[in-house]
């Protein structure tokens, strides 16, 4: 049986701009997360702490000029950049910026990374900081933390994280196993964690932590977020925010604990600005300008695993596209739209994960004998309560190529790891399993190289050419088709469903 292969044919404009770079210097899981401040706890004096909040020797902040409006500027393309978002960033029209870079096809999604480009700017004040620490392709699971180990890792360090043992999600884990469960289910760099935890904690260098730290060993002070695996689910959900929040450049800015509004430099990239959102929510903004600067937790990361920008690998390519997806049930089947682009794992962005369910005679966790189908072949690389994860190259790891998320389904018919699927093979039955649900439905998501991809935008959700939109809110959107629009809604009415008419 033949999988899927993931890659495609590099697009000519593409190969002929590559040609003339110059060669350029590297110079609802269902853990939800608690706003800062609630049951919130008197922080104790530490070491750490007085630390990050000590006074900086060196600014931190790359003052740029007013600009004059349309004023071109020069831009180098990040992975992940779209046109729509660097609109944004930069305070001008996806128009304007194809006027000033013709060469980019109307049929163009991804940038390419490393792509020069002019970019017409009008200028807003207040941005903040230029500074990057580290580079999106280090921010992810993805490529770069194939070859890496935590357990093997953690071992070698001498600090009292080694020590500890929980019981995380569904069994009793050590410190490494909550690490890469939580890196796996939000797709966030094992690395990164362990170096935020360095960083907030001392966690692998000191030998004996302050009970302060080993309850919220993140920083994170709410009682209802005690203990390692609740403090990393938090802050791998923050991340996230401000990660996917950039990709599509909504919002622009932070505020400060003392009310300013900082705006984020328009040539930042994806995993600084998600940094910047977990400090903003775990330090005062002296110790908030620390993290951020050199002398911050780029300096940590730095010191534990080495110059992130020599490790950069970009992740994304450019002119990337999604595979030919089919709707996730049998053919001739009529299933309920009931969620649009909604998180895929914990809450808020990225608005990645759709919903669907079968037609049922009543609401609520109801048995259903519907099956749940592949939309493209591949490997089922795990299979537990609730979930399945599809690798679509064939390498059976995750974090490498297209993958596809399946959650809510029920043990029972749940296809076990292993097994090679076509499009269209059955996966399982949906349920209410494997995490917070009030109803039998399935929950999809896809990721290419760890980086969950957003179900509208540039590489909008396609499934038989049902396009994906976001709607005002989470949960809420359209499925559209030429003229023919599908609304999600958990009732179930008819103008929710949506049927499947491939043979």
């Amino acid at each position: 049986m033949s999988i899927l292969s993931a890659g495609r044919k590099t697009p000519i404009w593409l190969i002929t701009l590559l040609l003339l770079l110059p060669v350029l210097s590297a110079c609802q899981s269902q853990v939800a997360a608690m706003a800062p401040g609630s049951n919130a706890v008197a922080p104790q004096a530490n070491q750490q702490t007085s630390q990050q909040e000590a006074p900086l020797p060196v600014p931190t902040r790359t003052e740029r000029p007013v600009y004059a409006p349309g004023e071109l500027v020069d831009y180098i393309a990040q992975t992940g950049d779209t046109l729509p978002a660097l609109a944004v960033r930069f305070n001008t029209t996806e128009q304007e910026i194809r006027q000033a870079n013709p060469i980019i096809p109307a049929t163009a999604t991804t940038m390419p990374p490393g792509m020069p480009m002019i970019i017409p700017i009008y200028y807003l004040p207040l941005w903040g900081s230029s500074f990057q620490i580290i580079p999106d392709s280090l921010f992810i699971n993805g490529p770069s933390q194939v070859n890496f180990n935590t357990q093997e890792y953690l071992a070698g360090q001498p600090g009292w994280l080694n020590g500890i043992v929980e019981y995380a999600f569904d069994t009793t884990r050590s410190a490494a196993e909550i690490i890469d469960l939580v890196a796996r289910d939000n797709s966030v760099s094992p690395q990164l964690l362990l170096a935020l935890l360095e960083y907030q904690s001392g966690a692998l260098t000191q030998a004996v932590a302050s009970e302060n730290d080993r309850l919220y060993p993140m920083g994170y002070l709410n009682r209802r977020q005690r203990g390692l695996y609740s403090q990393l689910s938090w802050a791998a959900n923050r991340l996230n925010n401000g990660y996917y929040h950039w990709r599509t450049a909504y919002p622009t800015s932070i505020e400060m604990e003392d009310g300013r509004l900082v705006r984020f430099d328009p040539w930042q990239n994806a995993a600084t600005v998600g940094l910047h959102y977990l400090f903003n929510s775990l330090l005062s903004d002296a110790g908030f300008e620390r993290a951020i600067s050199p002398l911050g937790f780029a300096q940590t990361y730095q010191a534990l695993f080495g110059n992130p920008w020599g490790q950069d690998v970009p992740h994304i390519p450019g002119s990337l596209e999604q595979p030919l997806f089919y709707l996730p049930f049998q053919p001739g089947a009529s299933w309920a739209f009931t969620g649009g682009p909604h998180s895929p794992w914990g809450s808020g962005e990225p608005f990645a994960a759709l919903d669907f369910a079968p037609p049922l005679t009543d609401s609520g966790c109801l048995p259903s004998s519907e099956w749940v189908t592949a939309v493209s072949a591949g490997v089922v690389v795990r299979s537990e309560t609730g979930q399945i994860m599809v690798d679509m190259d064939g390498d059976g790891d995750e974090r490498t190529g297209w993958n596809i998320f399946y959650l809510h389904l029920a043990t029972k018919g749940r296809v076990p790891a292993g097994t090679v699927l076509q499009a269209g093979d059955p996966v399982g039955y949906p349920s209410c399993e494997g995490g917070i649900s009030t109803g039998t439905h399935l929950h999809i998501v896809r990721k290419y190289n760890g980086e969950w991809i957003q179900a509208e935008g540039s590489l909008a959700f396609n499934l038989e050419g049902w396009i994906a939109h976001n709607g005002s809110q989470p949960y809420l959107g359209t499925l559209t088709r030429n003229t023919q629009v599908v609304v999600a809604c958990t009732c179930s009415n008819a103008e929710s469903f949506i049927h499947s008419d491939r043979r």
